[in-house]
């Protein structure tokens, strides 16, 4: 999967713009070397010419793979999500250490956009054009380019090409270095044919090991997941074992580091001279004494005024913000993201849509400790069959199948049902019913052939994504809401629509009738409208350099694909969803700070765009912690420091009231009294410190 797929959604990707995937730093396997002096090996025999590519369980695609001479290769990858997805063909020649030395690659990206990608390597250059841009470089010895827009395969052939480089390591073009793990075998099935697999961990791609399944011989096999998986066909029954594997090595990886660095103080933990965020009252209180004793808050008051018990351990804060947990109240969890949210500050997170079983479980290894993540609030999805359905393993579009659904949720815990795009619109009003007869919210996209009026008026308590408050408007435009027309759409008309129109007024009013609170996620229509191809993301140049590579290169993928003559209106439409944002809160619509999109990292982007449309940063931070505590019922345990609650707590270097970049700058993470280092972290995720950052990088203010 491409960097550009992976850099923004770093979870189960289903409403956002972007993609994500998994990889750190791991130890290089000595024993796999083979030594500079030695003679090629012939190369693998082809892989299999037909894979399946299978999307949350159903399949979405193919890809295949013919070998056009003894170390070259013509493939083609594309599948289908929900009217998006890449179609890539692509022709690849190695050389004899395994490394590319000639790529092309067409087509067009997950967003539809259109790929010419070109890679050449001479004895002592490297030139590359398209994907991220053009470049060139000197280059001795083995060095491998990952394309921007790669394929499984391409993964496949850098971990193949890892295994015979002297001491298992290669530099990676345009930067970086990779470094592979043999992490274990199986034998595996299908029919009457066996086959010996081997998993093994490419490290220093993205924040966490890259895991491929090669052939005995070193071939590409299966690149597996809970959400894409690319398997030879006839062997897709061998899914549950590639998986479990997987899982068990993830799982004993996360054990190690939730041991290694979280830190549960023996006595009390005291932090004194602290300016605390009280977030009641949405102001900053400085000289403050904070006092936890085991998973709760014992005392807070001035210092000198609150009693520190003997033995405790003190840190001192010096005038440094200390807040309440973040709240990220639109997440799919996966991967990593429990590490990255807690590194960002993010303490509790709501999962708007995930696979039940393997949500359940990350869950229950947050709680335990037995893994590093936040508190997790549940929501399940609905969705109905189509040819845009979301890809889920039970489809409602029945009465009974509606009732099956929610109550299934609720036996397991589940206190909010989101309804996605191809539910009938005739069941929205029964799914609510039901979901507010078991003390469930209801909340989702407006489905198609609705209107966001009729969606609140049918029962919903929430609207996610700011698109569908102006698709209310659009309605005459586009009816069918399940495609990309619902991103379009706006982008197109956006401007158009203004808060002071009587019809927007009337839609205000109605919110504020039904109490109806909005997730925005306005940072994924930043990511749609605003970027353009080359350039780093607005609001992350100053991150960027201190990101894993892979991730960085992603960050300068673009937006959606813009129509000719349309760049400025596409720019205009994200500048009217900032004015809109401000009169939503101007109104007293009750909002939530959510990202769907990159784990952690995103919620501060999220948060500085509130500001930047107007809102007041004290209200923006009182949002994102008591806010999201309160919408969901928690606020008598969560959401503020005092007296009782639980200890979910962040230091920040700076004041985030006097300027909401200072939320980036997170050094410390207290969750139910157990403390995290945010340097500790940034380590065991291939983040650099901040004086690392390449300096290359600018942070110059944003431009719409």
């Amino acid at each position: 999967m491409s960097p550009a797929a992976r850099a923004v959604h770093r979870t189960t990707p289903w409403d956002g713009a972007g993609r994500r995937t998994l990889a750190i730093a791991a130890t290089a396997l000595a024993l796999l070397a083979v030594p500079v002096a030695a003679a090629p090996e012939p190369p693998a025999p082809p892989p299999p010419a037909a894979f399946a590519v299978i999307l949350g369980g159903a399949q979405a695609g193919t890809m295949t793979v013919r070998a056009t001479g003894a170390s070259a290769y013509r493939v083609h990858f594309e599948y289908n999500d929900r009217g998006r997805g890449p179609r890539l063909d692509s022709t690849i020649r190695l050389g004899p250490d395994s490394t590319p030395v000639r790529i092309e690659t067409d087509g067009n990206d997950y967003m539809k956009g259109p790929v010419a990608e070109r890679f050449e390597r001479t004895e002592t250059r490297a030139t590359w054009s398209g994907g991220g841009g053009p470049g060139s470089r000197a280059v001795s010895g083995h060095a491998f380019y990952l394309p921007f827009n790669d394929t499984p395969f391409d993964t496949g052939l850098l971990a193949r090409a890892l295994l015979r480089a002297p001491g298992g390591t290669i530099a990676l073009l345009p930067e970086g270095e990779a470094t592979l793990e043999k992490v274990g075998e199986l034998e595996l099935t299908a029919g009457n044919t066996r086959r010996r697999v081997v998993q093994v961990a490419v490290a220093g791609l993205d924040f966490t090991p890259v895991r491929v399944w090669l052939d005995a011989d070193g071939g590409f096999f299966a690149s597996a997941s809970h959400w894409l998986t690319v398997v030879p066909k006839g062997w897709e029954g061998a899914l549950p074992r590639l998986l479990a594997a997987q899982d068990a090595a993830e799982v004993a990886r996360s054990a190690a580091l939730a041991k290694s660095l979280g830190h549960k103080p023996e006595r009390a933990l005291a932090f004194t001279g602290a300016a605390l965020f009280d977030a009641d009252r949405a102001v900053l209180r400085p000289g403050q004494t904070v006092v936890i004793e085991g998973e709760r808050i014992a005392a807070v008051g001035p210092d000198g005024k609150v009693s520190v018990p003997d033995g405790a351990e003190v840190v001192k804060l010096n005038g440094k913000t200390l807040l309440p947990g973040l709240w990220d109240m639109h997440v799919h969890l996966g991967g990593v993201d429990g590490l990255l949210d807690i590194a960002n500050g993010v303490t509790t997170v709501r999962d708007m849509a995930n696979d039940m079983d393997t949500l359940l479980a990350m869950k229950k290894s947050f709680d335990d400790g037995t893994a590093i993540g936040p508190r997790v609030v549940l929501a399940g999805v609905v969705d109905g069959s189509g040819p845009y359905s979301a890809p889920i393993k039970d489809k409602v579009d029945t009465p009974a199948q509606a009732q099956a659904a929610v109550e299934n949720y609720a036996r397991h815990g589940y206190v909010q049902l989101k309804i996605y795009s191809s539910i009938k619109p005739e069941l929205v009003p029964l799914l609510a019913r039901l979901a507010h007869e078991h003390g469930m919210r209801v909340s989702g996209h407006v489905p198609a052939f609705m209107t966001a009026e009729q969606f609140v008026r049918d029962g919903a308590d929430e609207i996610q994504h700011e698109n569908f408050v102006f698709l209310n408007f659009l309605f005459d435009t586009v009816k069918d809401t399940r495609t990309p027309a619902r991103f379009t759409a706006v982008a197109e008309h956006g401007a158009e629509i203004d808060p002071s129109q009587p019809r927007v007024q009337a839609l205000f009013k109605l919110f504020l009738a039904h109490h109806t609170v909005l997730d925005p996620t306005i940072n994924v229509f930043e990511t749609l409208f605003v970027p353009r191809h080359g350039g780093v993301l607005p609001g992350w140049a100053g991150l960027a350099g201190r990101l894993p590579v892979q991730v960085r290169r992603g960050l300068s993928t673009g937006g959606l694909p813009v129509p000719e003559g349309k760049d400025a209106l596409y720019r205009d439409a994200f500048r009217a969803m900032l004015v809109m944002l401000k009169a939503q809160y101007d109104a007293g619509i009750p909002m939530v700070a959510g990202t769907d999109s990159m784990a952690g990292f995103t919620l501060a982007r999220e948060l500085e765009l509130w500001v930047e449309a107007g809102i007041p940063s004290a209200r923006v931070l009182q949002i994102a912690t008591l806010g999201g505590a309160r919408v969901m019922g928690r606020g008598r345990e969560l959401g503020s420091v005092a007296p009782g609650k639980l200890a979910d707590l962040i230091v920040v270097d700076g004041d985030p009231v006097a300027d909401i970049h200072a939320l980036r700058r997170v050094e410390t993470v207290v969750k139910g009294g157990v403390v995290y280092s945010v340097p500790a972290l940034d380590r065991a995720i291939g983040v650099q410190p901040e004086a690392a950052r390449a300096p290359s990088l600018s942070d110059g203010p944003v431009r719409y």
